[in-house]
């Protein structure tokens, strides 16, 4: 995780700053899980998410886009609408530091130097690495036992308008398909065959968490000719 952090910042500081356009700014929301403990409702914000966003605007249709993001994902079976769930009565926590890179594309064009103001919907994809607590079930209670760091699929609908000729709005909403079953300690990723009686739920569908929030960006440097 260390690693990429570092790739990420490099990136942004070895871009031409005073070729394209760039965007820089923060991004403050809130976060829920979907997995096999806690609410079965997609749509449930409940932790506050927060982290920092890049953008380079490669043409008026589509940027290139990084970003880092830390959050909090809970769990608990009581507010599940699943009766069993909530009579198994487990819960949980962890501690989600991301790292996403991709590219955004707009519905229509976006430039950023007409007079008039601009908005227009979006889409975000790419890939996602992320930290995470590892877990498992012990005396009935989900408990730490490590961390590890994982891939994930961020897919992401959003809406983005400017309100001055130099900040950009952003209101958006997203989930990641995540390359684990493990960030609510159901299918724990160990290699000791006694974590195997520990499984339960269904442990072939991988979890997923949600993102809801806004972005607000600062843009800089030349205007770009979005030539090829």
């Amino acid at each position: 995780m260390r690693r990429l952090v570092i790739l990420l910042v490099a990136f942004t500081l070895t871009q031409n700053l005073y070729a394209q356009l760039h965007e820089l700014g923060g991004y403050v929301g809130y976060s829920n899980f979907i997995g096999d403990v806690g609410s079965t409702k997609y749509i449930n914000p409940n932790h506050l998410a927060y982290g920092v966003i890049y953008k380079w605007n490669r043409s008026e249709r589509h940027s290139f886009r990084a970003s880092l993001t830390r959050t909090l994902l809970e769990g608990k079976d009581i507010h599940s609408d699943d009766p069993a769930r909530q009579l198994r009565r487990l819960e949980f926590t962890n501690t989600i530091t991301e790292v996403s890179i991709g590219v955004e594309f707009t519905f229509w064009e976006f430039n950023l130097h007409d007079i008039e103001p601009q908005g227009t919907p979006y889409l975000f994809t790419g890939i996602s690495y992320f930290n995470y607590d590892t877990l498992f079930l012990e005396n009935n209670r989900i408990v730490p036992y490590g961390d590890d760091n994982t891939f994930a699929i961020p897919m992401v609908l959003g809406y983005k308008t400017t309100i001055s000729n130099k900040f950009i709005l952003g209101l958006e909403i997203g989930a990641r398909y995540t390359f684990t079953d493990d960030i609510d300690g159901s299918n724990p990723v160990n290699d000791k065959e006694e974590f195997d009686s520990l499984k339960f739920g269904n442990i072939h569908s991988n979890d997923w968490y949600m993102f809801m929030g806004i972005t607000l960006t600062y843009t800089f440097g030349k205007k770009p000719c979005y030539c090829y």
